[in-house]
Formats: C-alpha cells, structure tokens, sequence
C-alpha cells in the first residue's frame, strides 16, 4: 500500500530559535498531538502537546530542547511500520524526513487508518479466523497451505497479539466453509481464538482504530 501520497505539506515547522508563542498558538486551534523542530533547517525533535501548560509565549523552543522527542519516519518507511510509529509514541501526527534530515510533511494517523481500512482486508466479502500457537511453531507459509488446502483463499493475515510465547494471527479468508478450516486448523494444533463468517469481527476492528485515533487525539 502506498502511503506517500498521504504526505502533507501544510502543518508548520518551527525552528529552535523562535519563541513558543505560535508554538502555544498551534497546539490550542489543532488536535496535533506534536509538531517538529529544525535548527538551521535541520531536524532535532518533536515539541508535545503534553507540555503545553508548561510553555510561555516569551521563552524560547531553545529552553526545551532538551525535553524534544526524536522519532520519525521516511518517504521509504513502510506503512505497518508508520502505524507502529503513531502507536509506540502515542502520536496522531509524525514528521517524514528526507536523506539530509530536513522535514518533507508530516504523515496524519487518521489519514493512514483511513487507507488501512479501505484495504481489501476489510473490504473483500469473507471470513474472520484468529487462530493460536506457539511463537516457535507458526509459519505464514504453512498458514497459507492450511487454508488453501479447503480450497480457500487467503486475503490477509498479521499477528494480532503475542506475549507468554504465543502468537495469535488474524486471518482473512475468502470462503463460505469456514469450519472446514478451521477443523484443518486444530488438526495442525492450532487453537481457534475466534471464527466469524460475517461483517461481526471487521467492525469491531474498524471501532478499535477509530478508538484508537480518539485517544491519540486527546
């Protein structure tokens, strides 16, 4: 999927001398959670929203430097990975940089959820199956063969949890016997987390990521 076209160009970006007083006047009239910092056009981190009861209009970006928060992202990065990005720094806004560290645009969560969700994961008629093994025992590829060999067809898989060394992977799977996969399953000593041949699972994924956008944008 092709993310880079999600780029925006609009939000500012402020250099470290400059005083926090647009700084105070974005974060009020936005719901970004984050907006970068350049010195000499040079990326150096983020400015949060968090510390906006701790800034005046006076000082200067300068006086934080030392609390900026430095993740980012590249034209070249991934979109799973953007997601984990928005995710891990509790983000709903991330700074793209180019190969001379300077910020191209910024990428928006509710821009990227929005094209997850347009996915023919979740567009595509089928069914939801969540299985569960071993972290040392799963193969995609043997998930693949599972699945192909009831004569279905495998529209998307990813691995939706893991911790005490097990992995449970959603499955999407074009089929009307979903029983029949999943008895093929539990052949292969798989546990069936969850099985659902209607729309049921895709919307309570679709009110987790507009959740998750909620929060992000608190």
């Amino acid at each position: 999927m092709q993310i880079q076209n999600q780029i925006l160009t609009t939000i500012p970006i402020f250099e470290v001398s400059e005083t926090l007083e647009e700084v105070i006047r974005f974060f009020e009239e936005t719901t970004f959670s984050h907006v970068g910092v350049t010195e000499n056009g040079i990326y150096i981190g983020l400015l949060s929203e968090n510390d906006l009861a701790c800034f005046e209009p006076k000082k200067k970006i300068e006086d934080f430097r030392y609390e900026l928060e430095t993740f980012f992202v590249t034209k070249e990065t991934a979109w799973l990975d953007v997601l984990e990005m928005f995710s891990r720094n509790e983000a709903n806004i991330l700074p793209i940089l180019d190969e001379d560290e300077t910020i191209i645009g910024y990428y928006d969560l509710e821009d990227i959820v929005g094209m997850f969700i347009d996915t023919p994961f979740f567009k595509e008629p089928g069914a939801i199956l969540v299985v569960a093994t071993g972290i040392k025992d799963y193969s995609f590829s043997e998930i693949a063969q599972i699945v192909e060999s009831n004569n279905a067809r495998l529209l998307g898989a990813f691995i939706t949890d893991s911790q005490n060394d097990l992995v449970q992977i959603t499955l999407k799977i074009g089929t009307q016997n979903l029983n029949e996969v999943a008895q093929t399953f539990r052949r292969y000593n798989y546990t069936i987390v969850f099985g659902n041949s209607d729309d049921q699972f895709l919307e309570d994924l679709k009110q987790r990521s507009d959740y998750l956008e909620k929060y992000l944008n608190v």
